[in-house]
């Protein structure tokens, strides 16, 4: 294996590690990284998109493009990065201000 294999697969380790972390970390204490303290106004929907995102990272990267076979298991990275763009909208709505509830009596009452 070359070295930009091994440098691929330590990058990809890291920044699912890190995601990892940050979405138990949201979901558990609702702490959200300072970066996005302003902006994420729902940190345990935010929280669960990570861990979503950060498993199809892994999954798309070990059995994609890291693999020693990539296009054997092409289904289940495909999977895999479907799981990391859905991560990624459930971070992407996490950001959006909740909808008001409707304070309006109900007419059949």
């Amino acid at each position: 294996m070359t070295d930009a294999y091994w440098i691929t697969l330590g990058v990809s380790c890291a920044a699912v590690t890190a995601g990892l972390a940050m979405g138990i970390a949201a979901v558990a204490r609702g702490w959200v990284p300072r970066w996005g303290r302003r902006k994420i106004l729902r940190p345990t929907l935010w929280g669960y998109g990570t861990l979503v995102a950060a498993a199809g990272w892994a999954g798309f990267t070990l059995l994609g493009p890291v693999s020693p076979h990539p296009f054997s298991y092409l289904p289940w990275a495909t999977l895999g990065l479907g799981m990391f763009l859905v991560g990624l909208i459930m971070q992407i709505v996490a950001t959006d201000p909740p909808r008001p509830r409707s304070h309006q009596r109900d007419p059949a009452r």
